[in-house]
C-alpha cells in the first residue's frame, strides 16, 4: 500500500520540480491490496505510484520500474522490461484492481526474489552492478514468514525498504528491511501521512551514492561524478595504472636516504629502519646490534645467548631444553640411548636402570627379565568405545586387543578372557567362559560394533566388579587362587565417578591396569590402576603410536602362581610345593576319619 498525499492530486504533480537522475536502477514496487485496504485508501495509493514513476528517470538504460501486488496470492501488474515509457506504466497503474484477500507477504517477497528480479523478467544481469531495490508497502500483520526469506533476498542482493501504514507490525518492517533500518523502515499512522515516506524515499533514492552502491574498488578514496564516480589517493601517493590502486611516491629512490640498513617510504616522507637483532641509533640512520640477554628479561632457566633472532636459551650439560624454550630437565636417557630394557626404562639423572613387572625379577645383565611360570588368569577388558575414539580409532583399538591375546596361553584351564565395551552404558561382548582358544577370541573381537556416545567408566567398573568377575561369567572360583586382572583402556575423562568402583575393585583382589591414548586423564588411569602406578598405567599420545606399550603389557599381565581347573601350578618336586601338599593330604585323611566316627555313632 503506497503512498498518499494531504495536497489535491493536480497540486502534487504540480510540485514534482525536477525528475530524480539516479543512473540505472531496477525498482519492483510490492504494493499490499489486502482486504484490510479500503477502496478511497487503494486509490491515494494509486495516485502516489503515478506520482512516483513521473518523478524518476525512466527508460531501458535508466531507471526501470515493475510493480506487483499481493494479498493471498501474487499478481504482477508489469514486469520491470515491460515499458520504457510513463506513460505506458500510469495507463497500467490506472488500471490496478485491489485483489481483497489474506496479507501474504513473504509470498511476496518470494515472488519478487524469484521471478520479479530475474533477467526473464527484465533485471539486468548481476555482472552489470545495477541496485536492484524492492520497496514493500503494507498496513498490516504478514499472515506468513517474512524473516527468512527476506534475509534471503538481501542475501542476493536485493535492497528492501520497508513501509508501514496504520496497523502494520513494526517487527515484521524490521524483519524484511535492508540494515541500516533507521534508513529503510517506514511507519506512517495513516495514509493522510504517507506523503511524509515519499518525499524521504524520492530523496534518498535521488541521492544515491554511487561511490556506496557500485562496489568502486578504489583504495583511497572514491570520488562522485554524475552518473559515476572516479578513484583517488591521499597525499603522498599517486594512482595506478589501473585507476583503482594508489602507489607511494618513493622519496628513498629519489634522494640520499643515508639508511644503513632499509629506507621506508611513508606517505610524503620516508624514514629509516633496521635489519631483524638490530636497532636504530639516536641518528635515525645507523645501527647496532640488540644485546637482548642484557635486558634481564630472557627468563632461561640456565644460560642466555644473544642472536640477531633474539635471546637463546641453553641448558647446561645432561639436561634438555623443554618446548618451552626457556625450562630445562634433566636429559631422559631412556628416550635418547639405546637403553635395551626388556620391560621399561626409568631415567635417573645422567644415569637410567631397567624394572621388571610385578612377579618377575631383573636378569643378572641389569636388561631382561625372568618369566613368570606358566599359570591361570581370568583378564577382563574393558574398551571405551565413546564418540571420541571414532571408528577409525576403535578398529586399532581391536588390532591392539588381539595382540595382547597374541602373548597369552588362551584355553580353560590357562587363561580366560572376557570383554566388555563401555560409553554411555556397558555392554558385554562375550564373557571370560564363552571361548577356548585364542583364534576364537581375536575372531570375537574383530566383529565387536563401535558403540558410540558418551564416556561412562565409573558405570564399566561397576558392570566388571559386579558382573564380569562373577562365577556365571566364566571366572574360576575363589578357592583356585585364579589371578584376576583387570584392564581398562580409555581415551578421554570419564563422564561419571570412578573413584568407588575403582577402589572396590582393588578391595574385590583384582589386580587393575589403565591403558591411556590421546586426551586420557593421567590422574584418572592412576586411580583406576593397581600400585604402583608406573607399572599399571600406561599412555600413548595417539591411538597410531599405541603398539609400543605392548612390551609393557607383555611382562606386566603376568598369571602369579595358583591353582585351577584341575591343573597344579606348584611342582610336587619343590619343597614348598611338597609341604603343601602334605598338609592337604592329612587335612582330607583328618576329615574322612571324623567322618566316619560320626557315621559309627549314628549307627549305634
Amino acid at each position: 500500500m503506497l503512498l498518499l498525499f494531504l495536497q489535491p492530486w493536480e497540486t502534487q504533480l504540480q510540485s514534482i520540480g525536477p525528475r530524480c537522475r539516479t543512473g540505472p536502477l531496477d525498482l519492483v514496487l510490492v504494493i499490499d491490496s489486502s482486504r484490510s485496504v479500503r477502496s478511497f485508501e487503494f486509490e491515494t495509493m494509486r495516485q502516489f505510484l503515478v506520482r512516483l514513476v513521473r518523478s524518476l528517470d525512466v527508460g531501458l538504460n535508466a531507471t526501470r520500474v515493475g510493480v506487483i501486488q499481493y494479498s493471498s496470492q501474487v499478481q504482477s501488474v508489469f514486469p520491470l522490461g515491460a515499458f520504457s515509457r510513463r506513460e505506458d506504466m500510469e495507463l497500467a497503474i490506472r488500471d490496478l484492481v485491489p485483489l481483497a484477500q489474506g496479507t501474504m507477504t513473504g509470498l511476496a517477497i518470494q515472488y519478487a526474489m524469484n521471478v520479479a528480479f530475474s533477467e526473464a523478467e527484465g533485471a539486468r544481469p548481476l555482472e552489470q552492478r545495477v541496485p536492484r531495490i524492492a520497496v514493500i508497502v503494507t498496513d498490516g500483520r504478514p499472515q506468513d514468514r517474512v524473516a527468512e526469506v527476506a534475509a534471503r533476498a538481501r542475501a542476493r542482493g536485493i535492497e528492501i525498504y520497508a513501509v508501514g501504514v496504520q496497523r502494520a507490525d513494526v517487527g515484521s518492517l524490521r524483519a524484511m528491511a535492508s540494515p541500516p533500518l533507521d534508513e529503510h523502515v517506514f511507519l506512517v499512522e495513516s495514509f493522510d501521512r504517507i506523503q511524509e515516506f515519499g518525499l524521504q524515499f524520492q530523496g534518498r533514492l535521488c541521492g544515491k551514492d554511487p561511490c556506496a552502491e557500485w562496489g568502486h574498488g578504489c583504495q583511497h578514496q572514491c570520488v562522485n561524478a554524475p552518473g559515476t564516480f572516479y578513484c583517488a589517493c591521499n597525499s603522498g601517493y599517486k594512482l595506478a595504472a589501473d585507476k583503482k590502486r594508489c602507489l607511494a611516491i618513493d622519496l628513498c629512490a629519489e634522494g640520499a636516504h643515508g639508511c644503513e640498513h632499509h629506507c621506508i617510504n611513508s606517505p610524503g616522507s620516508y624514514f629509516c629502519r633496521c635489519q631483524p637483532g638490530f636497532v636504530l641509533q639516536q641518528d635515525q640512520r645507523s645501527c647496532r646490534v640488540i644485546d637482548h640477554c642484557s635486558f634481564g628479561n630472557h627468563s632461561c632457566q640456565h644460560e642466555c645467548v644473544s642472536t640477531l633472532a633474539g635471546p637463546q636459551c641453553l641448558c647446561r650439560e645432561g639436561h634438555d631444553l623443554l618446548p618451552d624454550g626457556k625450562s630445562c630437565q634433566v636429559r631422559d636417557l631412556c628416550n635418547g640411548v639405546d637403553h635395551g630394557c626388556e620391560f621399561q626404562c626409568v631415567s635417573e639423572g645422567l644415569s637410567y636402570r631397567c624394572l621388571c613387572p610385578e612377579g618377575r625379577q631383573l636378569h643378572a645383565d641389569g636388561k631382561s627379565c625372568n618369566w613368570c611360570r606358566e599359570g591361570h588368569v581370568d583378564l577382563v577388558l574393558l574398551v571405551d568405545g565413546s564418540k571420541s575414539v571414532r571408528p577409525q580409532n576403535f578398529e586399532l583399538v581391536k588390532r591392539f586387543v588381539n595382540q595382547i591375546v597374541d602373548f597369552l596361553d588362551v584355553s580353560p584351564e590357562g587363561t580366560r578372557i572376557g570383554l566388555v565395551q563401555f560409553s554411555s552404558r556397558v555392554r558385554t561382548e562375550f564373557p571370560l567362559g564363552r571361548y577356548g582358544s585364542a583364534a576364537e577370541v581375536k575372531r570375537a573381537v574383530l566383529a565387536v560394533e563401535y558403540m558410540e556416545r558418551g564416556t561412562m567408566t565409573g558405570l564399566a567398573l561397576r558392570h566388571m566388579v559386579e558382573h564380569s568377575f562373577s562365577e556365571a561369567q566364566g571366572a574360576r572360583p575363589r578357592a583356585l587362587h585364579v589371578p584376576r586382572v583387570g584392564l581398562v583402556f580409555t581415551d578421554g575423562r570419564s563422564q561419571d565417578d570412578i573413584s568407588v568402583w575403582a577402589a572396590r575393585a582393588k578391595e574385590e583382589g583384582i589386580v587393575m591396569y589403565a591403558v591411556g591414548v590421546g586426551k586420557a586423564v593421567e590422574e584418572e588411569l592412576r586411580e583406576i590402576a593397581s600400585e604402583p602406578a608406573e607399572l599399571h598405567v600406561s599412555y600413548s599420545p595417539d591411538f597410531s603410536t599405541m603398539t609400543h606399550l605392548l612390551e609393557n603389557l607383555k611382562g606386566s599381565i603376568c598369571p602369579e602362581e595358583g591353582i585351577g581347573a584341575g591343573t597344579e601350578l606348584r611342582s610336587l618336586c619343590e619343597c614348598e610345593g611338597l609341604v603343601e601338599f602334605q598338609d592337604r593330604t592329612l587335612g582330607a585323611l583328618e576329615s574322612l576319619t571324623q567322618t566316619h566316627i560320626l557315621w559309627g555313632a549314628g549307627a549305634g
